[in-house]
């Protein structure tokens, strides 16, 4: 086509058909022919008594992918939520999409990783199955899930690495009547990346990391894209207490869309084409946060422009205490890759 003839039919194209507004069920296709709806409830964090109503709550108000991990140790609440809402008829498992890890103490026992989730969250199958974090630990020592040396540091199982874990993640998947439809990372830099596509005759489906305006991870995520691998953002307002919901691109953003920045901050995440979770146990907030809107150039420049002002500069591997309760600096763990 006409170079000139391109421009002038996009600058009279309708911005709605240019940038459509997204819906927490918006698809993501994967690598595997399936897809993701675009928004997930995350459940970390998520507190025994709590989390149960959290995902009735949410399903019923129209939320179809849930992110679960065993190391979070509440998949039996989350459980049973599931099987209410599939026994009142309020959704069909088909409908719904659900996310489990492979936790560090089951890197060589992936098939029995894979179903204690199952068990707990009362499902023959899991839509995605992710390996948590690259780092084998102990399946004997002296913790069921954080194992310490007599020294306190961590016990790390070095018999194994998360190639092999990967390896025997593939099998699981490629097994005949597989319990999973689909397997992928978490937490996992370019470098782990590249050793694991090394060997690897299944690229993951999806890496889950933590991303937002300050930390947006942009080397990891161009790599992903490049290499077909989906990318889903957790905490995607950043970490307890952030101030990012008061951050001046934010704001600005927000007052041109006439949202608030929670709305901005989860959108940002679909204007990159990834899927985003967003963690909450309160009905009112999980309500909110359904609300998404179509982010233009001008908004996701504006957003992307914040970290090299305010935020990191690359992902401080680990920020393995961000989840299940890791140290801030686990000793003899280096994820840097």
């Amino acid at each position: 086509m006409n170079p000139s003839l391109a421009n002038f039919m996009l600058a009279r194209t309708p911005k709605k058909i240019l940038h459509p507004t997204p819906t927490m069920t918006t698809e993501l296709r994967l690598n595997t022919g399936n897809s993701i709806p675009a928004l997930g409830l995350g459940t970390w964090q998520s507190a025994p008594g709590e989390v149960k109503k959290a995902v009735i709550h949410a399903i019923e108000a129209g939320y179809r992918h849930i992110d679960c991990a065993f190391c979070y140790q509440n998949e039996d609440e989350v459980g049973e939520a599931l099987q209410d809402v599939l026994s009142r008829g309020i959704v069909k498992r088909e409908e719904l999409f659900i996310t489990s890890k492979l936790w560090c103490t089951f890197h060589t026992r992936v098939d029995e990783g894979l179903q204690k989730s199952l068990d707990l969250l009362k499902l023959d199958y899991l839509d995605l199955y992710l390996m948590h974090w690259p780092v084998p630990m102990n399946p004997n020592g002296n913790h069921p899930l954080f194992p310490k040396l007599a020294d306190g540091s961590r016990d790390i199982d070095h018999s194994t690495n998360h190639v092999e874990t990967w390896l025997r993640l593939e099998k699981l998947a490629q097994a005949p009547k597989s319990k999973v439809k689909a397997i992928g990372v978490a937490n996992y830099s370019v470098k782990y990346l590249e050793k694991l596509l090394a060997k690897a005759t299944v690229v993951p489906a999806v890496n889950q990391i933590e991303n937002h305006p300050y930390l947006p991870q942009q080397e990891v995520v161009d790599f992903c894209n490049e290499k077909g691998i989906h990318v889903t953002a957790y905490s995607p307002f950043g970490s307890t207490g952030s101030p990012m919901f008061k951050e001046e691109g934010v704001v600005e953003v927000a007052n041109k869309h006439n949202v608030g920045p929670g709305t901005v901050l989860l959108s940002y995440h679909l204007a990159r084409n990834s899927s985003v979770l967003a963690k909450s146990v309160t009905p009112s907030r999980i309500d909110e946060n359904r609300k998404l809107i179509a982010l233009d150039d001008s908004d996701v420049e504006k957003l992307e422009g914040i970290h090299k002002a305010k935020g990191l500069t690359r992902f401080v591997y680990p920020p393995f205490g961000v989840n299940c309760g890791f140290p801030d600096k686990p000793d003899g763990i280096d994820l840097s890759g």
